[in-house]
């Protein structure tokens, strides 16, 4: 379950920073591009947060995280490269 955990959150993460290159990048450049890509990439990255919210909540007491833990957790999954931090540390 923590290898499943470690590779949503890492998908997570680059599902994250792809959204942003989609919108500081491509949006000024192509607008009809950006909203082609913006639905499958919006749906991919919301569809793994909630799986990472999800699995750190499960994996909760087996990795005997404390509920502060948790929480860092929770709010790394809201920051750019938080995802990948939380990966270092905690992993």
């Amino acid at each position: 379950m923590t290898r499943l955990f470690r590779s949503i959150a890492f998908l997570e993460g680059i599902s994250y920073l792809v959204l942003f290159a989609n919108m500081l990048i491509v949006k000024p450049n192509d607008l009809t591009l950006y909203k082609t890509l913006l639905f499958p990439i919006g749906m991919t990255h919301g569809l793994l947060f909630i799986a990472y919210v999800y699995l750190a909540f499960a994996i909760k007491t087996q990795q005997q995280w404390t509920w502060r833990d948790l929480g860092w957790i929770q709010i790394a999954s809201l920051l750019p490269f938080g995802t990948f931090v939380m990966e270092k540390k905690y992993f």
